[in-house]
């Protein structure tokens, strides 16, 4: 198990950045994928993006796909999304999520969440 604690969000205007952060412990961080989801209209919770353990592996949702950047940085233990050029349907509460498998996109694959930080943007 891993626990997250997410944080940066806040209130950004439609154009903006902002940068979340997630801090992680346990003893399987750096075995970890680290990703992010957020709630969506029609769906429980979308995917967002997902980095590999040695961080060289991305998979984003086409929905922010050239606007988010993930990074890690494993000696801190903290996994980042950048997230730029930032519109108002991507307002939501973030949540940080581990997994020990890269690749899926299931929710289910994913054992940890973080408590979720909350990013609005207005038009």
């Amino acid at each position: 198990q891993v626990q997250l604690v997410e944080s940066g969000g806040g209130l950004v205007q439609a154009g903006g950045s902002l940068r979340l952060s997630c801090a992680a412990s346990g003893s399987s961080f750096s075995n970890s994928a680290l990703g992010w989801y957020r709630p969506a209209p029609g769906k429980e919770r979308e995917f967002v993006g997902i980095i590999d353990w040695g961080g060289s592996g991305t998979d984003y949702a086409d929905s922010v796909k050239g606007r988010f950047t993930l990074s890690r940085h494993n000696a801190k233990n903290t996994v980042y999304l950048q997230m730029n050029n930032l519109k108002p349907e991507d307002t939501a509460v973030y949540y940080c999520v581990a997994s020990i498998k890269y690749g899926s996109r299931r929710p289910a694959d994913f054992h940890s969440w973080g408590q979720g930080t909350q990013v609005a943007v207005s038009s």
